[in-house]
Parts: C-alpha cells; sequence; structure tokens
C-alpha cells in the first residue's frame, strides 16, 4: 500500500492510536514494537474494540491470517495461515500490512504534515529541542500563540520517535500552527525527527550535560541538537536565537548562512526580581520595544532560569504578530501543572517541584535558584541524574559537595548518589535512600514542618512520590 492509499484510509478514521486499550472506535491501530512488547500481538483486539484498520507488520500473524497474498506465502512455505484468511474472515480489508510499522507512522505524519495547509498556504510548525526547559517553552509559546491562533501542540512529553507523528497526525483542520517537541538522547535523533516533523521555524533552549551516555560528551550533545539548525538552514528558513547562550551563539556562527531571530534576556534589558519565600515565582520587567515603557510580568513559575524560557515565547509571539502586551497577560495566565517549576503549598511545608527530570545542568540552575530564596528552614530532596555515563560519578560527586556547602536538608535518592555519598566521606547530615519509596517511607516516620523543600531527579527516580508525606 502506497502512501497515498495509508493517508485516505487516516482521512477516514481521522486519528490513530497505538495503544489497543486505548480505542473508543474508528482509529486507525499502528502495532509499534518494543523491547518488552509487540503492538502485533493485540492488532486483532484493536479491530475488535473498534477500530477501523491495524496497520501490522508483514511478517506478523496478524498480517498472515487476514491478508490472502501472505497467507498463501506462507503456506507455500509450510505455514498454516491460507484457511482462516478467507472470503469469511471478519479483518479482512482491515489489517494493512507493512515492512516496518513505525516507519510508516513517521511517513504518514509527515505526509499529513505536508498536506495541510491553512488559507491556501502550507501550515506553519515552530520544532524546538534543547537540554532543560523544552517543554515549558513549548507550553509557554503554546499559551501565547493561543492569543490569536489555534494552535497543535506536542501532549505532554511525546517528543520522541513515536511521539512527534502522533502529534503531527493531531493536526486538523482548524490548526492554523504547530508547535512541536523534539527530545533527543543519542546522535542523529533530532535529524530523524525533523525529518518528520518538517519545521519552518526552529529553537533550541539551550545545551547542557544531558543523556552523555548516549550522546558520548557534551560536543556530542551540541553536534545532535545543531541537527535543528542544519535543517533549517538548509530550508533557508528561521532560527529563534537566544543569543546571550554562548554555546547556541558559537552553534549559530558554526552555521553562517543560518537566518536567526535573536532574543534574550540581557540582550533585551529585561530586568528579573528577586525571588523569596514571599513571592517565590519568576517575575519580571521587559522593555517595549514599540515605545520603550516597560511590561511587568507576573508567572507563576519558580525559577529564574524559566526567564529564558519566557523570552523565547515573547520572541515567538512577536514574530506571528502578537503585542508585548497580550503575550505578557497570556504568560501571566499560564499554571504548570506537570511536575515543572511548580510551587506547591502543603498544610506543612511549601515545595518546588521540579521533579519530572534531572541533569546536571538543571540541578544546578535549581539549587542557584533554591539558594535565592529566603525561608528559615531548608531542604533538598534529589534523585539521581541517569543516563550520564562515565561522567556520572563526577557529576553526582559535584551536586553532594555542593549541597553540603549550602548547609540545608539534605536527602539523596539512587545508587548514584549513594557512591558520591560514599566518596565524599562527608560528616554532615546527609541521608540517602535507595528509593523514592523508601524516602516516602522515613518521611512519614519523620515528619518535615515549616520547611521549604526543592524536589527533583530524573524520571525513573520517581521524585514525585515524595510529595504526598510532605
Amino acid at each position: 500500500m502506497n502512501i497515498q492509499e495509508l493517508y485516505n484510509k487516516f482521512r477516514e478514521c481521522g486519528s490513530v492510536t497505538t495503544d489497543s486499550r486505548a480505542v473508543k472506535g474508528g482509529e486507525m491501530f499502528f502495532a509499534l514494537k518494543g523491547e518488552n512488547f509487540d503492538g502485533n500481538e493485540y492488532a486483532l483486539m484493536a479491530l475488535d474494540a473498534g477500530a477501523a484498520y491495524a496497520v501490522v507488520s508483514e511478517s506478523s500473524d496478524a498480517a498472515k491470517c487476514c491478508c490472502p497474498e501472505l497467507a498463501q506465502q506462507s503456506a507455500a512455505g509450510g505455514g498454516e495461515s491460507a484457511v482462516s484468511a478467507g472470503t469469511g474472515n471478519p479483518y479482512a480489508g482491515k489489517v494493512i500490512p507493512v515492512p516496518d510499522t513505525l516507519l510508516a507512522l513517521q511517513e504518514l505524519a509527515r505526509y499529513h504534515r505536508s498536506m495541510t495547509f491553512v488559507n491556501g498556504k502550507p501550515l506553519t510548525v515552530i520544532g524546538l529541542t534543547g537540554t532543560n526547559g523544552k517543554t515549558t517553552t513549548k507550553e509557554l509559546i503554546k499559551t501565547v500563540l493561543s492569543v490569536k491562533y489555534r494552535v497543535t501542540a506536542t501532549e505532554g512529553n511525546l517528543n520522541n520517535s513515536i511521539g512527534v507523528p502522533l502529534t503531527l497526525l493531531k493536526i486538523n483542520s482548524e490548526t492554523q500552527i504547530a508547535v512541536v517537541e523534539m527530545g533527543a538522547s543519542h546522535p542523529g535523533d533530532i535529524k530523524e525527527l525533523v525529518s518528520v516533523a518538517l519545521p519552518n521555524y526552529g529553537l533550541i533552549t539551550n545545551v547542557g550535560r544531558c543523556h552523555l551516555l548516549g550522546f558520548g560528551s557534551f560536543e556530542g550533545v551540541m553536534k545532535t541538537k545543531g541537527e535543528l539548525y542544519d535543517y533549517i538552514q538548509r530550508t533557508a528558513d528561521k532560527a529563534f536565537l537566544n543569543v546571550d547562550n554562548p554555546d547556541l551563539c558559537k552553534m549559530a556562527s558554526e552555521r553562517p548562512d543560518l537566518l536567526t531571530i535573536p532574543y534574550g534576556v540581557k540582550y533585551q534589558n529585561v530586568t528579573v526580581h528577586a525571588a523569596s519565600d514571599g513571592c517565590p515565582f519568576l517575575k519580571m520587567t521587559v522593555p517595549s520595544p514599540e515605545d520603550g515603557t516597560a511590561v511587568e510580568i507576573d508567572t507563576h513559575l519558580v525559577g529564574a532560569y524559566n526567564a529564558d524560557n519566557v523570552m523565547a515565547a515573547i520572541a515567538v509571539g512577536k514574530e506571528f504578530g502578537i503585542s508585548l502586551q497580550e503575550a505578557a497577560g497570556a504568560i501571566a495566565s499560564y499554571i504548570p501543572s506537570n511536575n515543572r517549576s511548580q510551587l506547591v503549598r502543603t498544610e506543612r511545608n511549601t515545595l518546588i517541584v521540579d521533579a519530572y527530570n534531572a541533569n546536571p545542568t538543571s540541578v544546578n540552575a535549581a539549587l542557584d535558584n533554591f539558594g535565592m530564596l529566603n525561608a528559615t528552614d531548608k531542604a533538598v530532596m534529589l534523585g539521581d541524574m541517569l543516563e550520564l555515563g562515565d561522567f556520572s560519578e563526577k557529576e553526582h560527586l559535584d551536586i553532594v559537595t555542593r549541597v553540603k556547602n549550602m548547609g540545608v536538608k539534605a536527602f539523596f535518592v539512587g545508587k548514584e548518589f549513594g557512591k558520591a555519598l560514599e566518596q565524599s566521606k562527608s560528616t554532615a547530615a546527609l541521608f540517602h535512600f535507595n528509593t523514592s519509596d523508601e524516602l516516602a517511607s522515613w518521611l512519614e516516620a519523620n515528619p518535615l514542618d515549616g520547611c521549604m523543600i526543592l524536589v527533583k531527579g530524573s524520571r525513573g527516580t520517581r521524585m514525585e512520590k515524595v510529595i504526598p508525606v510532605l
């Protein structure tokens, strides 16, 4: 089946799913295969549940039992599928065999993106990546653009080889702009994703020491994230560039034909107000380029490091005709709810929750901000920073040393921090637990009261589990 035929069937459905349990009726089910699962085994269940079509691997039993030509090939080779593929098969015509279901999903998403027009012009897609701040920046951009446009954006953290095509396939006739977040943990990941999303604009939030196990080095991080700039340069489109960031400026200078739209806190003479216990949220004063007046932006984000993310959203808004005043109002209305830069007040404590992910760059930024907050009693709860490879020992030891010097209550979770604590031979009161569940149990028996607490860790440590007992 060629891409046009597959696309026609997709248009009959209007939506896709990769989870047979999520079928509500009428979807196109893609049977993806991973390390611990094979969606082909659930393809017929998806059809039974009401899916209109199931896209399966040619080599799967589902394909052989439902597609006569494949069944005949199997029978010729000694298989026993020919009988079940007869005309009485209830799945006949509903099973679509392809060589590779993931590639088919990506090709369909790319084709759908290419075939979507707004007022006779191709749909505009903004692609963004970065070590830290991707999701928050994406949400802020979506919020700002929504002042004037109907926006389709990446939901949650669906930013990988599966999530990006799923995002693109949610584009519909109402969509006027799409904002697509792209994550990476290995060389070539961004190159693969931009070939699917085909962005007209690119934005890299920053580059830092993350996924070093996959990238091999910081230079590997820069090279892979730079694949977004490479694509934008080839298509002669534009990249939003934080000119305050020397790493990003270096990457841009290495691509002299790259067209950029500059922005930045220092570049635009923005004032970032000091946070306090009474007002821990980011507050900024941004000069208006139109008349020189200043616009105050009161956010619901915790952490001065979010100022760059706010300025990125303002820059994107300006490019699409949204005034600074309009952008400021939209940003002020955004309330994070995804364990990123959140302030949570419980009955006993005040929490700074940034527990969705962690790497050395983001942890140090969080500690910088936490150190500036005035509070009588402070505590830090940090989970392992994963996927650092050979750099893990040093990076965890550096964080332990820094926290020890802060003079706050400190709780560490995971084997990497355990190794670092042994190596540090610290006499300070630094607590270690193997898992976040163990820390939660300890906190139940030894509750903290009246504390300001930073909670952060890589996704695998599930640091949000301690929140209910704080």
